[in-house]
């Protein structure tokens, strides 16, 4: 039995695979960001990436499979390292602060204005497509809920005001974070969003 016969598709996935994944799906998500799903065509993509339109379709079933695919790893690279900075046990001003300043100094930076993948995909894609709409609603809760354990655990230390509901501030200041990468793709003035950060601070007290 010659080896192409005992795994009958390894020689196919083989040239599906010949190109690098994650490289592929960085590019597709500059793609998407820069365009939103629906102003991406195949062709974007394919010029994107570098990769034949018949592998992409090999390697992720679909557009909307790739879009998928990157919306995984948006949450890989943006969501988790977030979440795993709230846990840190750093105080907590001072880690909302960071988080806030944070995206302010990214939006300044972003030279070409992507937009954030979430804001994007919620407004673009959500309402009719319950894959994309269970990513989004899973990366919020996610970040939703870190923000709430840090909060709940300054109101106790005295950190943050307790006359607020944590998870409605929680929700508040994550309002704020997409807000502000709404706002500086309209304007990249750092001083108004400053003032934003500053107003959504006090808040806290």
């Amino acid at each position: 039995m010659t080896e192409r016969s005992r795994y009958p598709y390894s020689h196919d996935m083989a040239r599906v695979r010949e190109f690098d994944t994650e490289a592929a799906l960085e590019a597709a998500m500059s793609a998407f960001r820069r365009r939103g799903y629906e102003g991406t065509s195949i062709q974007d993509l394919v010029d994107a990436t570098g990769i034949g339109r018949g592998s992409l379709y090999a390697a992720f079933g679909s557009k909307e499979g790739l879009y998928l695919a990157v919306m995984d790893r948006y949450r890989e690279q943006y969501a988790v390292p977030l979440i795993e900075l709230l846990d840190s046990g750093a105080p907590a001003r001072d880690l909302i602060r960071a988080v806030l300043v944070g995206v302010v100094d990214e939006v300044v930076r972003d030279g070409e204005r992507l937009s954030c993948l979430i804001v994007s995909a919620t407004t673009e894609r959500l309402p009719h497509d319950p894959e994309v709409a269970k990513r989004v609603r899973a990366t919020t809760t996610s970040l939703e809920d870190a923000l709430v354990g840090l909060i709940g655990k300054a109101q106790k230390s005295g950190q943050v005001t307790p006359d607020r509901d944590a998870r409605d501030l929680a929700r508040f200041l994550l309002t704020t974070v997409h807000g502000l990468r709404v706002m500086g793709a309209i304007n990249t003035d750092r001083g108004s969003m400053m003032r934003v950060v500053e107003v959504a601070l006090g808040c806290l007290d």
